[in-house]
């Protein structure tokens, strides 16, 4: 797997999935800040379908992890990453699940509609008008880029100067992966995917993220044996980029990757 990067020095015993689809590279402040502490893989999964991507994230694990591994899944990484988890159990140790979708449909509703609510008139009528746009095969990577910068606005509570590289956002993927993405949490897929898993589990939630925290909480604390959730206050959808938050949120970390 070409698309990869690695912080650290090996072995690499610790994995950060990014969200999107299509947003490679976001998890890249992340990786950084914990590979002081162990070597962790930063996958840039290209592949335009769901499966395509878990089989790009398996690849990349077994080619450049020290197996069973800490898989981090972030936002829409979580779902990827519980799949995987599912699919291949002897890859996992822990699954830490940051800011993720929520697992059941009913949970999604009102999503879009917190985020528009928390941005200025013509920031809404712009939103509006880029989420309409994101399904057509025209929409430019600029455009996507664009209104991720409007939805970290929406999803983010006392942000920090963004220290992150911009992410390479890619449209296709978004748009070819998220379409199978929801079918999988509709039809009730996702969450029996959850059900499969064996290895511990801890989800991270902010309590300003647009996506409920209960979304997460609730399903996952009815599948998953070994399963806990930390709530961060003053949190939103981006907790490394909190300034409230930040501090609380890589000392979770550094306790769950410690040898």
């Amino acid at each position: 797997m070409g698309n990869l990067r690695k912080y650290g020095n090996p072995p690499f015993a610790v994995a950060a999935v990014h969200g999107g689809p299509g947003a490679a590279g976001e998890m890249a402040p992340v990786a950084r800040e914990l590979s002081s502490a162990c070597g962790v893989l930063e996958p840039l999964l290209t592949a335009t379908s769901v499966d395509g991507q878990v089989e790009e994230l398996r690849v990349g694990l077994e080619e450049n992890g020290k197996l069973p591994l800490t898989l981090i899944g972030f936002s829409f990484g979580g779902w990827l990453s519980v799949i995987l988890a599912a699919r291949y159990p002897k890859y996992v140790n822990k699954l830490i699940l940051v800011s993720s979708g929520p697992f059941e449909e009913k949970f999604a509703a009102k999503i879009m509609e917190t985020r528009l609510q928390r941005l200025r008139r013509g920031e809404r009528s712009e939103a509006k008008a880029l989420y309409e746009a994101l399904f057509s095969s025209t929409l430019p990577s600029e455009s996507l880029a664009k209104f991720g910068q409007l939805m970290r606005k929406a999803d983010s509570y006392d942000p920090l100067l963004d220290e992150s590289q911009p992410s390479l956002a890619n449209p296709e993927i978004y748009r070819l992966v998220w379409r199978e993405a929801v079918k999988l949490r509709s039809s009730g897929r996702l969450l029996e995917f959850a059900g499969r898993i064996d290895c511990s589990v801890i989800a991270i939630h902010g309590d300003h993220d647009p996506h409920p925290a209960e979304g997460v909480r609730d399903p996952l604390s009815r599948v998953i044996r070994n399963f806990r959730f930390v709530l961060l206050r003053q949190c939103g959808h981006y907790p490394w980029l909190e300034k409230k938050a930040r501090d609380a949120f890589y000392r979770i970390f550094r306790s769950e990757i410690a040898p």
